[in-house]
């Protein structure tokens, strides 16, 4: 593994699809007691919601203000639910330093571009136009890097994951993206 290898780790769903945000302090203690052997390769959390979990800020800022006091690594933030992209919600998560994810396919508009704290920009792809299995093609894979290109020049870490693992197009994507960051341009 390389020396620079770090770990994106998902909140467990117990937490964000169960509960909904709302009483999970010991599931998250739990949660990150579980991860700390990870210790110096623990890179970032992410946190993904159900679909249908709307955006309520008490419930966000509690939950998120929780998070933060017992994690102080950098957080990504997957809302799925048009609700949460709004400019008072990234102003919300600027404040509390948690990352917004760009995530593709879009659910809502906004949604493919990063938000929150600009402390990391986090990229989530997922497959288009068939969720989970298509490939992403050469232009699009061109935008993303150059996308990345352009926030790390700014001095804004970047993670991308691929997710469209339903027909195994995830590591040839991820490979092809690392070769364009590779090249001319960086």
């Amino acid at each position: 593994m390389p020396r620079d290898f770090r770990f994106s780790v998902k909140l467990r769903r117990t937490v964000t699809h169960e509960h909904r945000l709302v009483g999970a302090r010991r599931l998250v203690d739990a949660f990150l007691d579980e991860v700390a052997p990870l210790g110096a390769k623990m890179g970032c959390l992410l946190v993904q919601l159900a679909p249908s979990l709307e955006m309520n800020r008490r419930t966000a800022r509690s939950f998120f203000a929780m998070v933060r006091r017992r994690y102080e690594g950098p957080i990504a933030f997957e809302p799925r639910h048009a609700s949460w992209f709004a400019k008072d919600v990234d102003a919300m998560l600027e404040e509390l330093q948690v990352s917004r994810v760009a995530a593709d396919p879009a659910r809502a508009a906004g949604a493919i571009a990063p938000g929150g704290w600009q402390g990391i920009a986090y990229f989530r792809l997922h497959g288009s136009p068939r969720m989970y299995f298509s490939p992403y093609d050469a232009g699009f894979l061109d935008g993303i890097a150059g996308r990345i290109r352009e926030l790390e020049r700014a001095g804004i870490p970047c993670w991308c994951i691929f997710d469209n693992t339903g027909s195994g197009a995830a590591a040839a994507n991820a490979l092809d993206l690392a070769a364009r960051l590779a090249g001319p341009g960086r």
